[in-house]
């Protein structure tokens, strides 16, 4: 009865904490849209095409958190957990308080870098913690629902088969996220230009949750499955950009839902076998090194997304 109270006790835990981390940072992405049209930013005079340049926000957004989980894995240990926490609370509120009291672009993007720091540190931290905590232990010593591995091999070694994958489908759903999802725009739908980014970002997001809510219940070991079902995603939106050959908002709303249970099924996965194919004292730095993966992608994804809307703006 113990075990299963500390079972469920840990998975609500991290869920909590995971939920949490990413508040701010999907807010201010979500809100791109809505940030800049606040400052008066536009590229395109085209109506249909009111390009307000989601990728500075993006950039703004996974910059900062890139840079930490580059170098913080081999320095963070010395800070304690407690403190981390603190500051992360600190830069998230600061975050919220900047953008949503700016008068200028600079303190919004501001705003936001501050929202990245505060993301980038969390999810890096937290996701080291996991190291310390277990799943319930069955009579012979493994863990329930464990697969058995083989761990002889270096870290290092064994991290770029998830981090490759990993950063891979990133790279492609944020190219669809902050490069063209602004310009799957459908004038005659009931919902606003701005109201339709908001769903396509908010059913992204929705379909993250749910997926990387489900490894109790699914566990997807081909990671390059994924990468490529998300890079057939982004070529189908890039075409639909081009070609306008989508009928309706409703079947877009659709490829981006199923976009985002794809993304999230990539990053749980990935550190679920991560943490199944490092051994004990290599666990914690993995999990925190490993996180880079995902914002290499996305960082990359925002500088590939500029010329590309520039382009689509302007045609």
């Amino acid at each position: 009865m113990n075990g299963r109270f500390t079972q469920w006790r840990n998975w609500v835990g991290f869920w909590l904490l995971g939920l949490c981390n990413n508040f701010a940072y999907v807010v201010m992405l979500s809100a791109a849209h809505d940030i800049l049209k606040k400052q008066d930013i536009c590229l395109s005079s085209e109506p249909e095409f009111t390009c307000f340049s989601s990728q500075a926000v993006l950039l703004a957004d996974i910059l900062p958190t890139l840079v930490i989980k580059l170098f913080a894995p081999f320095v963070i240990h010395k800070l304690p957990y407690g403190f981390r926490v603190l500051f992360c609370v600190i830069m998230a509120a600061t975050s919220f308080l900047l953008v949503s009291l700016s008068s200028a672009v600079w303190i919004s993007i501001l705003g936001v870098i501050f929202a990245s720091i505060s993301s980038g540190l969390g999810e890096l931290s937290f996701l080291s913690l996991t190291a310390f905590f277990s799943r319930r232990q069955l009579m012979d010593g493994s863990e329930e629902g464990d697969i058995c591995v083989v761990t002889n091999y270096s870290c290092e070694k064994g991290l770029l088969k998830f981090v490759v994958p990993l950063g891979l489908v990133y790279f492609a759903e944020y190219f669809i996220n902050q490069g063209l999802m602004e310009l799957l725009y459908f004038p005659n739908f009931f919902l606003s230009h701005a109201e339709q980014y908001r769903w396509y970002q908010t059913l992204y997001q929705f379909g993250v949750l749910l997926s990387r809510s489900s490894l109790c219940c699914v566990k997807i070991r081909k990671l390059w499955a994924l990468s490529f079902l998300q890079v057939v995603n982004a070529v189908l939106l890039l075409f639909a950009v081009r070609y306008q050959f989508l009928p309706s908002a409703w079947l877009v709303f659709a490829v981006v839902l199923y976009e985002g249970l794809l993304g999230g099924a990539a990053y749980v996965n990935t550190f679920y076998f991560i943490s199944k194919e490092t051994e004990d004292r290599e666990r914690e730095f993995a999990m925190a090194a490993a996180s880079v993966g995902d914002s290499l992608g996305i960082a990359l994804a925002g500088l590939a997304a500029f010329p590309v809307h520039r382009y689509f703006c302007h045609l």
